[in-house]
């Protein structure tokens, strides 16, 4: 689906939602690096923040909002001296921060879990500078929970009394793909903010419908299966990576919407069994679009860092309609590490220092997506990285860009006389002040 054209239905299904939600409290926490503002809604909203300068404010708009006077906390805490609201178009909130200085302010919305509902957050940075004392105490502090860390369900294909493929040494596809998932975890593991789960970690059969259930029990962020293809000749040689196609989404789709009982919470958290089948069509064509767009651009990261091991089989993403790859709500990928027909992959494949840079060169793939589209409310949203892996198209002017850096420092800090970068460098980003 086209950008434009999916931006377009996305506002006739926001229209189809427009009932007015109300701010239902507000709370405040700061500590010495961070001031955070949440507010709990009754349900989710459409917002948009952006800062003033003389005097600074932070401005937060909520499309088709109200609040109560009652249920706002006029207390100051960190930056804040002091809070305000009005109506804006007639139907929107917008909410004032006046400010004591400058800060870096970012939003995010949390969904509902077991103990709270929607909620917006509002975290202001001060970049070190001096907090202002609160000219009164804080009626109402909650702390947020910790940011989540961000899941990522690793998948070795087959396994069981499904053996896939077989080499001509008489590898078993199972086993070898089960090692490099077992390594991709481990390393998943060991990034601050990410967390691994295996859908096998054993000798163990699982239809395709199992290991996306397993991933979407785990909530996982992303899904990745692991495999080693085969092919009649045996020259063929190299990885490749697949998405799903649209005429997979397609079908799959229409099966979704023929099992209304299968059809709740398969769109982003948007449960589709009280809907017409219209709006339920749209809803999951929205989510699956998504989904699909995601899945291409770590798609495309993955390809990048395999390119770095060795050969590839084509020189982009490819789309299939293989089953694992059709959950609507999971970005999804399929990795074919090599061709366990050729002799050579074969044995490549049987060898940890292979297995070990295949795992590696997901891992810089799957850190590069995310660093670059980090989901609200996780620890990698949250903290900005140093390290930026360069893929292909990158340049230094949109990296420093990006991390709100001085292309000056940028050079300075990694020790470049110019702009010339290359596929797979690694450059660090300064801190605030830093070169």
């Amino acid at each position: 689906m086209k950008r434009r054209f999916g931006l377009l239905l996305l506002g006739w299904l926001t229209s189809l939602w427009a009932v007015a939600a109300e701010v239902t409290q507000v709370r405040v926490w700061a500590d010495a690096e961070r001031t955070r503002l949440v507010l709990d809604l009754d349900a989710p909203v459409e917002h948009e923040l952006f800062t003033l300068s003389g005097p600074e404010r932070v401005v937060v708009d909520l499309e088709g909002t109200r609040l109560s006077a009652d249920k706002l906390e006029r207390a100051t805490s960190g930056p804040i001296r002091n809070l305000r609201h009005g109506v804006r178009n007639g139907r929107d909130l917008r909410l004032v921060l006046d400010l004591s200085g400058p800060v870096k302010a970012r939003s995010f919305l949390l969904k509902p879990d077991q103990e709270s509902g929607h909620r917006l957050v509002v975290d202001l940075e001060t970049s070190g500078q001096a907090r202002r004392a609160p000219e009164r105490p804080v009626k109402s502090v909650d702390q947020i929970r910790s940011p989540r860390d961000l899941v990522i369900a690793i998948d070795p294909g087959h396994g069981g009394k499904d053996p896939g493929a077989r080499g001509t040494h008489g590898t078993h596809e199972k086993q070898v793909v089960l090692e490099i998932a077992r390594r991709l975890a481990r390393h998943v593991n060991q990034e601050p903010g990410m967390r691994a789960v295996l859908t096998r970690d054993g000798d163990r059969f699982l239809s395709l419908r199992q290991r996306m259930d397993i991933a979407r029990k785990h909530d996982a962020d992303l899904f990745v299966s692991v495999h080693a293809d085969a092919f009649r000749d045996r020259r063929v040689q190299g990885s490749s990576v697949y998405v799903l196609s649209r005429r997979g989404a397609s079908s799959e789709m229409a099966r979704i919407l023929a099992q209304s009982e299968n059809a709740a919470d398969l769109a982003g958290g948007v449960s589709l069994n009280d809907k017409d089948e219209l709006l339920r069509s749209v809803i999951l064509d929205l989510s699956q679009s998504a989904s699909i767009e995601a899945s291409l651009e770590v798609a495309d990261n993955v390809l990048q860092g395999l390119q770095q091991v060795g050969k590839v089989h084509k020189d982009h993403v490819q789309q299939a309609g293989f089953v694992v790859l059709k959950s609507p709500d999971i970005p999804s990928i399929l990795v074919e590490t090599a061709f366990i027909s050729n002799p050579g992959e074969e044995r490549k494949l049987k060898q940890a220092g292979h297995q070990e840079k295949l795992a590696r060169a997901m891992l810089a793939g799957i850190r590069n997506y995310f660093y670059s589209n980090p989901p609200p409310g996780t620890y990698v949203a949250l903290h900005n990285p140093r390290e930026y892996v360069i893929r292909r198209g990158d340049t230094l002017s949109e990296i420093a860009s990006r991390y709100n850096v001085s292309l000056r420092a940028l050079r300075a800090t990694n020790g470049l006389n110019g702009d010339r970068l290359y596929v797979g460098q690694t450059l660090r980003i300064p801190e605030a002040g830093e070169g």
